[in-house]
């Protein structure tokens, strides 16, 4: 048996010029957000590892930038922002909701009053 036609090239792409340029259109944007990605983690580590945002406001500017982050990786890597994702996005929502609330009460209940 022959294995010759499986090292040949196809002679012309399945994709139309349109999706070839959507494709490098949404692979543009992936590494955009990427490196976006990566400046916040460096940001995050830089502020508190230089003392540059008070020990105060540190935590709270941590969580900002992970919540951003979050969001960033649902959107993008996720693929959330394409269409057919209601249910997905529903359930995430919830589940967002729900954990909040969580550890909202379960502040409450152990004592931790300052939020």
């Amino acid at each position: 048996m022959s294995d010759e036609h499986l090292s040949t090239p196809f002679k012309k792409s399945a994709m139309s010029e349109m999706e070839k340029r959507d494709m490098k259109k949404e692979i543009r944007s992936q590494i955009v957000v990427f490196v976006l990605l990566l400046f916040l983690t460096v940001l995050s580590f830089a502020a508190v590892g230089t003392d540059v945002v008070t020990h105060s406001f540190a935590v709270p500017f941590i969580l900002i930038l992970a919540g951003v982050q979050f969001f960033l990786q649902l959107l993008f890597f996720m693929h959330m922002k394409d269409k057919d994702h209601a249910w997905a996005t529903i359930f995430m929502v919830t589940g967002v909701f729900v954990t909040v609330l969580t550890v909202a009460t379960l502040m409450l209940l152990i004592g931790v009053n300052k939020i």
